[in-house]
């Protein structure tokens, strides 16, 4: 993972263009809208909790988009399980849900599904990227720090499992003071995606009763 100042030049500044509050099941949160430009038909969301407070750690998560998971429940992956939790978490915490339109780990949604098929064959989730001659995992998380500074956090505990998400935090001017583990229960469908993302990509999933 580059640090973020070495990624900037490639990454179109952001600004918030719109804002809203959300009920949600989980609690009222603001949605906020970030992109380049304001027609932009897929900006980034932050969704800040009621009860945010800047001048105190925030749990944060930086969730990438998983149309299949996030919208229609898929099992192939925990994504969508990951948002809900992720939401209930942050309610909880008065944090903030940074949702990122990454499909795909970054290829988008035509190329997973691509991906997919070549999984079905017997390929793991690294395999069927390469096959297809894509990146592991295309994502940045530069824009993440942007809308941090743009929101006002300077300190977070960082809900996540993925190391490059921890590096590109460590390399911004946002210090995180903690690290959250964010603990989803395997499913058949996805027990074997997960043990890939352990093994091969150093996730740091600990599943509980050696359910790994």
């Amino acid at each position: 993972m580059k640090p973020i100042e070495a990624i900037k030049n490639n990454t179109i500044t952001i600004k918030k263009q719109a804002e809203a509050p959300i009920p949600t099941p989980w609690g009222l949160f603001n949605m906020i809208a970030f992109s380049g430009k304001s027609d932009d038909w897929m900006p980034h969301f932050a969704l800040v909790h009621e009860h945010f407070d800047p001048d105190h750690p925030v749990l944060t998560r930086v969730h990438s988009e998983c149309i299949t998971g996030d919208l229609f429940g898929s099992a192939r992956c925990e994504c969508g399980e990951q948002l809900h939790k992720s939401m209930e978490l942050t309610a909880q915490a008065g944090g903030i849900v940074l949702y990122l339109r990454q499909e795909g780990r970054g290829i988008g949604i035509i190329n997973k599904l691509k991906a997919y098929n070549l999984q079905d064959l017997g390929d793991n989730t690294i395999e069927a990227n390469e096959h297809l001659h894509l990146p592991i995992d295309a994502r940045s998380y530069d824009v993440a720090v942007q809308m941090l500074q743009t929101i006002g956090v300077r300190q977070i505990r960082l809900l996540t499992n993925n190391p490059a998400k921890i590096e590109a935090i460590e390399h911004s001017p946002i210090e995180m003071l903690e690290i959250v583990p964010l603990i989803i229960d395997p499913k058949p469908e996805n027990v074997e995606y997960l043990r890939t993302k352990k093994r091969d990509m150093g996730h740091l999933i600990n599943w509980p009763d050696n359910k790994e």
